[in-house]
């Protein structure tokens, strides 16, 4: 993989600012140089590595794809390559060859556009404030806009998974769980071997460690003076609102913990490694054990980074008609999102949008009944679900409550959506999967008996009313996890074997023959 594959004039290359926005904002704003090609883990780094600028943050490393090219193709031949007869070639009458030829550099003739060439311009969902010009939510998005943005993700995801990233470590988000003594310890043990490792490295905690006893920050300072003006916290407003300060995250827990990373970086996201201190860890891929070895490794070799793909969840409200019959039996749903009242912004209102890394969940709630949830994908009714809720999960959760629903499954590297059914009241109800770039909504119609409830990665759950809807699309803002140098090629494979015994049993015997 040459230096030219990445540069800005190549078509292949996604766009950053069009495709994700969180490159731009992060990674984009990081990059100084582009490393030579990288031999091989064995060759010595110092003869294939070039030193970064001390004022950049981040060199690219890239690996060895050559070792895997045929010899015909590194050494030119000097043997003349005989020219094709030229031959009385009739054109092709095939339809779709016809459209695929270059006419002789003749321009194509323009062609009135079909329907659905027209609904790939429509927005996907309602915007009754007009934001769609600024706004980055991916709901506001057209149909073609939103096949560009998912196409310009797995692009940068491919390259990201074949070169390293050496990062100019300063400023360090740690993130543990505030309330376990263990884990607080470990948050300590962790803050004090990074901050007398370096003396440039500024270590993040919870501002709730700041007076904790067990983390002891006042006995830490006093330990060493040069951990003073070094050892900072954070809130969830300076995530929120800065996320670029932190050059990684750095994650103390199980899968929950990793799921708060997701929750706390709304929008851009900082590359996150995360340690297994938890129960299953599907998301947790290095051995707490091993610290002081994997981030000294990390932060002098570099990084590889997976992106993961995450689902912008926003609460849409029913408005109040104007002057009409608000009456919720003469309204109805599909009529206001897919039929002749779906050019009408002002029947519904956003209220409150979630990025999330697992799942969006609709159920009953505390009600006794089944719920009533009508499912539309893009401009089509799906179905009408009679069942205690549905599933929307993100390939990364297909192994949290999709899984337990019945739900297939899913390597994180699928674009896809997947929609299970909980408990439906059917036994045809099959999950299904779905592309990413389809934009999913799914409401309680005006006639349903009860309202449903809504969670978004088993938090923030709010009550959904009869008219009011959940969309769902994929997020302009992915979750970069860092994957194991050694094992990243089989790392879910080796996560699902681990945590879930998956496929484990006893091994056939083989026949024993007899003999005379």
């Amino acid at each position: 993989m040459s230096q030219d594959n990445l540069s800005p004039g190549n078509p292949l290359v996604p766009t950053i600012t069009q495709a994700i926005e969180m490159s731009s904002d992060y990674f984009d704003s990081k990059t100084s140089t582009l490393a030579t090609p990288y031999e091989s883990d064995q060759v010595d780094n110092d003869r294939h590595s070039i030193s970064s600028d001390p004022d950049g943050q981040l060199e690219v490393v890239f690996e060895n794809e050559g070792i895997r090219r045929r010899k015909s193709s590194l050494v030119p031949s000097s043997a003349p390559v005989p020219s094709r007869p030229k031959t009385a070639r009739q054109k092709t009458q095939c339809f779709v060859h016809t459209l695929l030829q270059k006419h002789d550099g003749l321009p194509m003739k323009p062609e009135e556009a079909s329907y659905e060439g027209l609904a790939q311009e429509r927005l996907m969902d309602k915007d009754p404030h007009g934001h769609v010009h600024d706004s980055h939510h991916s709901r506001l998005l057209t149909k073609k806009q939103i096949s560009d943005m998912a196409f310009g993700i797995r692009e940068l995801s491919k390259k990201l998974s074949q070169i390293r990233l050496k990062l100019n470590v300063r400023n360090i988000f740690l993130l543990g769980k505030a309330h376990d003594e263990s884990l607080i310890a470990h948050s300590r043990e962790t803050t004090e071997w990074l901050l007398t490792r370096d003396g440039h490295y500024r270590v993040y905690v919870e501002n709730t460690l700041e007076h904790n006893k067990i983390f002891n920050a006042e006995g830490l300072l006093a330990k060493n003076p040069s951990f003073k003006g070094r050892l900072k916290f954070w809130d969830n407003d300076l995530c929120a609102q800065k996320p670029q300060t932190f050059d990684i995250v750095l994650a103390l827990g199980g899968d929950g913990t990793v799921l708060y990373a997701s929750w706390l970086f709304q929008r851009v996201v900082p590359p996150v490694l995360a340690f297994s201190l938890g129960s299953l860890g599907f998301l947790t891929k290095f051995d707490y054990e091993l610290y002081p070895q994997t981030l000294s490794r990390a932060f002098d070799e570099g990084i590889t980074v997976s992106l993961r793909l995450r689902f912008e969840a926003t609460i849409m409200r029913s408005q109040a008609e104007e002057g009409g019959n608000n009456k919720s039996g003469s309204r109805d749903l599909v009529e206001e999102l897919i039929g002749e009242e779906s050019e009408d912004h002002h029947t519904h209102r956003p209220d409150g949008t979630h990025n999330i890394l697992n799942e969006v969940v609709v159920d009953r709630g505390p009600n006794a009944t089944m719920s009533s949830i009508e499912l539309f994908g893009d401009d089509e009714h799906f179905t009408t679900v009679q069942a205690d809720g549905i599933c929307v999960s993100t390939p990364t959760g297909s192994t949290a409550y999709n899984l337990a629903a019945g739900g297939s499954l899913c390597h994180p590297d699928n674009p896809v959506i997947l929609v299970t059914a909980i408990c439906a009241h059917t036994l045809s109800f099959r999950p299904i999967i779905l592309p990413d770039t389809v934009v999913l909504r799914a409401g309680v119609p005006y006639d349903a008996r009860t309202s449903s409830w809504a969670s978004f990665d088993g938090k923030e759950r709010v009550e959904l009313r009869p008219g009011d809807y959940v969309t769902i699309s994929a997020s302009r803002f992915p979750f970069p996890s860092v994957l194991p140098l050694d094992r990243k090629s089989k790392d879910w494979i080796d996560s699902i074997s681990r945590t879930l015994q998956w496929n484990s049993r006893q091994r056939q015997k083989s026949f024993k023959e007899w003999s005379a």
